[in-house]
């Protein structure tokens, strides 16, 4: 479990204590002082739920009893009684769900992009061991059923170079930050932590250390192991920007103290999820006093070839979200209205 170093998650819980809103009264995501960011909401979830005990309480007693202390956890006082909104609440955007096996079910409804899900763990005896809180657009790409459809895929169409920076420059909306003299990270981030503009990197620079990486090759483990096939991808990408190691706790975008999402392709089309590239929305990461949009995110893909061994990295894009049709062709599915069975990753609560 990662806790996050450079904010203080029990400022939020403060502020909300003291502006007296209900779970149910809207928060601008905007609002830096009351909106509770993902990896903040986790970090607070974690420290005030994990040990709690819903031993023999029926299962109608047991969800109000959560919701309670997610409430309490939170800074918000306890409603006389809890509304059947959608989500449950409304205030920081999430629903909750409780997991004692790694079936994840949503009942009625389609998974929400910009929604947050608060999935706690209880063990055998009841008791809560872990929480995650993901975005609708991360839950959506563990679907592996059938039942989802990606709405948002690409192409990867004339390929004429060995690396190729699409877009040389950063969004406005990043350069704005004066990112540009940073020319190396500091050893005591990682690459989990929340981006700091101190330690951002431009897009021109990622791209110079980035580049590096064609020709080398690391292991395959199956093009079903999708998530163990990019761990080695990931462990090169970190190491290359100046990290001192890997990791990666499955948020978007994979390098989160960078905005950077990492695609591997070893077939054209790119799958890309609920959320698209140049999407203008808010994405929830806080970055000093800015607001963070999905297309300043910066995203590289590397082409591979695999002989079903290892995987050897034959060509790299890296362009802005802003830009990234611009360089690869889309096209569109469906997202299917119908009940969603999830099965959640064995690690998944690691």
């Amino acid at each position: 479990m990662t806790v996050t170093k450079s904010v203080d998650p029990q400022k939020y819980l403060k502020n909300i204590s003291k502006s007296g809103l209900s779970i149910y009264d809207p928060i601008d995501i905007k609002n830096k002082n009351l909106w509770i960011p993902t990896q903040i909401l986790e970090d607070l979830l974690n420290l005030y739920l994990i040990g709690l005990s819903l031993t023999g309480l029926p299962l109608r007693t047991r969800s109000k009893v959560l919701k309670e202390n997610v409430s309490k956890a939170l800074g918000y006082s306890i409603p006389k009684s809890f509304k059947k909104t959608h989500p449950r609440f409304p205030g920081q955007n999430f629903d909750t769900y409780i997991q004692k096996s790694n079936n994840l079910q949503i009942w009625n409804e389609e998974i929400e992009s910009f929604r947050r899900y608060v999935i706690i763990k209880l063990n055998d005896k009841d008791v809560v061991t872990r929480v995650r809180v993901i975005s609708g657009q991360e839950l959506s790409l563990l679907d592996k059923t059938g039942t989802l459809t990606r709405k948002y895929q690409a192409r990867v169409t004339n390929v004429r170079q060995d690396a190729e920076l699409i877009t040389p420059v950063d969004t406005e909306n990043l350069i704005s930050l004066e990112i540009e003299d940073n020319k190396k990270v500091d050893p005591k981030y990682k690459p989990t932590d929340l981006p700091i503009k101190e330690n951002l990197l431009p897009i021109q620079v990622i791209f110079e250390k980035l580049k590096k990486l064609i020709g080398i090759s690391f292991d395959d483990s199956g093009y079903d192991q999708e998530r163990n096939r990019g761990a080695g991808l990931h462990n090169l990408v970190c190491r290359a920007i100046g990290y001192d190691a890997y990791l990666d706790n499955g948020r978007f975008p994979d390098v989160l103290n960078q905005l950077l999402e990492v695609k591997l392709q070893t077939s054209p089309t790119i799958d890309l999820g609920l959320v698209s590239p140049d999407s203008k929305a808010l994405l929830d990461v806080p970055l000093n006093s800015h607001n963070v949009r999905h297309c300043d995110v910066r995203y590289v893909i590397f082409f591979g070839e695999t002989d079903g061994k290892s995987v050897k990295i034959k060509n790299l894009f890296l362009t802005t979200g802003e830009g990234f049709f611009k360089r690869f062709p889309q096209f569109q599915g469906k997202v299917v209205n119908a009940k969603i069975q999830i099965p959640l990753p064995s690690n998944f609560f690691i």
